[in-house]
């Protein structure tokens, strides 16, 4: 997740989506107006969730993640894979 995406970030990815969906990667003179108002559009939506989304790792669920990486496979994982050799 990218939370220090800049407005320059934003519209590059809010263009990308669009040239995506419509199939045109530079709209004709008719349909310029449609296309950079669903880029501007997109670019919002973008803007808002960037805004608003919070990021936080759970103590708990990082010391085991850690732990885990530490330590190697669980028991499970290492019964599954012997399980799977009979």
């Amino acid at each position: 997740m990218t939370l220090d995406a800049g407005p320059e970030d934003v519209h590059a990815a809010a263009l990308q989506y669009v040239r995506k969906i419509s199939g045109f990667r530079a709209p004709s003179a008719r349909n310029r107006e449609a296309f950079d108002a669903a880029v501007a559009a997109v670019s919002a939506a973008t803007q808002l969730l960037l805004d608003e989304i919070e990021v936080r790792a759970p103590a708990a669920a990082s010391a085991t993640s850690a732990a885990s990486a530490e330590t190697g496979p669980s028991r499970a994982t290492a019964s599954a894979a012997g399980a799977s050799r009979s």
